[in-house]
């Protein structure tokens, strides 16, 4: 079958793929960019297998360029930029990369969490414009992290993983989610309402399934029940958080600080929110390492060769189709 791979992947996995005899063409962009609709349209009326990006969106009427296309192969754990019922009901499946990132996701979260609390950013800044000239008991001082507590909205792989985490600084660990989790008493996490984790939390960390139930999450209302001291940080899904919103709230000191690793328009920010001190942004950057990223172009590769085999694929998120 032909391949049609939307953006450069790990050497590894792109070996893989160029060495695969089960591939019998495979078509790559090697420009460190998104594809244009237009490309995006080229490459799918032309391959069997479509190996795409988050930030492609595949809908309807980019499906129906090709009514032979016979599987969506996303490099992501996240499915959202894939109209997965219009797949479903063009027999398409869709797969993902899922169990490979959920370590490396909270390893970051919890930098950023370190990161904003203790001015990590702020610091460096200030030390490479050379603002530093004596030692001073109130330069700079931040949070503590130890014996705080910390919220998690969205108590799955990843917010059990940040729970983990948290354990180790002796913080006090709440968590929101749809239903009571079992394995919550694993990390002494207790569980309630959101809104009273809000108030109660100096660290709020979000890691809800995104769909329009989480969009804007955490706006106006939200940011206003947490405290002023408390500290948001966002390593799921960008419209999550109303990002005007939160710009308002930073602005007028009426939470202390965020720390961002994902954005509503992405990868275009709220205006107001790069001229902040007292946030962190990053470019999505949760699963960016090379063991990971090559993780996920593994699975990825996997469900392409299951499919040209007809073998079970890994990780389809519309098994109904198969």
């Amino acid at each position: 079958m032909k391949v049609f791979v939307t953006r450069l992947l790990p050497d590894t996995v792109m070996g893989r793929l160029e060495l695969s005899k089960e591939i019998s063409e495979l078509r790559v962009n090697r420009e460190d960019r998104p594809l244009t609709r237009k490309e995006l349209e080229d490459g799918i009326g032309w391959c069997d297998i479509i190996l795409s990006q988050l930030v492609d969106t595949i809908d309807s009427s980019l499906m129906n360029i090709n009514p032979e296309l016979k599987l969506i192969a996303n490099y992501a754990v996240g499915f959202n930029n894939i109209d997965v019922a219009a797949a479903t009901e063009k027999k398409i499946p869709v797969t993902n990369t899922p169990g490979v990132l959920t370590e490396t996701t909270a390893d970051l979260t919890w930098a950023l969490l370190m990161g904003i609390s203790r001015r990590i950013v702020e610091a460096d800044n200030f030390m490479r414009s050379g603002k530093y000239e004596a030692w001073s008991p109130t330069l700079l001082m931040g949070s503590d992290v130890h014996s705080k507590t910390l919220g998690i909205i969205g108590f799955g792989r990843i917010g059990f993983a940040l729970a983990k985490r948290a354990q180790g600084f002796g913080m006090n660990i709440l968590y929101s989610d749809v239903e009571e989790k079992s394995f919550a008493s694993e990390v002494n996490a207790t569980y309630m309402d959101m809104y009273s984790l809000l108030k109660q939390s100096d660290f709020v960390s979000l890691h809800p399934f995104y769909d329009e139930k989480s969009h804007h999450l955490i706006s106006e209302r939200e940011l206003k029940v947490m405290k002023p001291t408390s500290y948001l940080i966002n390593v799921s899904r960008g419209p999550v958080i109303d990002e005007k919103a939160l710009v308002n709230a930073l602005s007028n000191d009426e939470i202390a600080g965020a720390a961002l690793d994902v954005f509503e328009n992405e990868p275009d920010m709220e205006p107001g929110l790069t001229d902040l001190d007292n946030v962190i942004i990053v470019p999505h950057i949760g699963s960016a390492t090379l063991d990971t990223r090559t993780a996920m172009g593994n699975i990825a590769v996997e469900n392409i060769l299951a499919k040209i085999n007809n073998s079970d694929l890994p990780s389809c998120v519309n098994p109904e189709v198969l």
